[in-house]
């Protein structure tokens, strides 16, 4: 299975790989202290948190479990997140997973929503899977109302990665009915 979508685009949206020339552009996300606000993580130098972030997605990519691609905004070709598909264990089940992150001087503006849909339209097209989640920590208000925009509905509260989350989970059958009612 192909989790990976280079080339993919949206309205606003460039889908593509990582690459190691990305680092500085990400580095900011690390150094703001609202990207953190809603995750318990190991604290660690920004230089070394973005280290580290990019050794996972390319842990992830190597080993076929999906990852981030590099968000790109069309107007001005700038570097704005990233968003993917990823393979994830939640309590013991593997499921897909849309993930996103962007750099807070692009959040309110749509972007993870349209970044999101165009996650779910490419899997759900390339019958990857029946259901897809995203895992969203029980206190992130913004995250809950990309997942909402993308169709999703809160399923289960649980603890993942030492986080309380809210799994939001959309299937196949509630996506075809989202795709009809866009069509009439």
């Amino acid at each position: 299975m192909k989790l990976m979508m280079p080339g993919l685009e949206s309205e606003r949206l460039l889908f593509r790989g990582i690459k190691a020339t990305d680092f500085n552009d990400w580095l900011p996300f690390f150094k703001d202290p609202q990207t953190s606000q809603f995750w318990m993580m190991e604290q660690l130098p920004a230089i070394e948190a973005c280290e580290k972030w990019y050794e996972r997605q390319a842990d992830k990519a190597r080993d076929g479990l999906g990852g981030m691609n590099v968000l790109i905004e069309k107007s001005s070709g700038s570097l704005i997140g990233h968003c993917g598909l990823s393979i994830q264990d939640v309590d013991g089940l593997k499921e897909i997973e849309i993930g996103y992150s962007l750099l807070p001087q692009y959040w309110g503006r749509g972007y993870a929503s349209e970044a999101a849909c165009s996650c779910r339209d490419f899997a759900f097209n390339q019958d990857m899977t029946d259901s897809l989640i995203s895992i969203i920590s029980c206190t992130n208000e913004p995250s809950k109302k990309v997942a909402i925009a993308n169709g999703m509905q809160v399923e289960k509260n649980t603890s993942w990665s030492n986080n309380s989350v809210e799994i939001y989970r959309i299937n196949r059958s509630s996506w075809k009915e989202l795709e009809n009612k866009y069509k009439s």
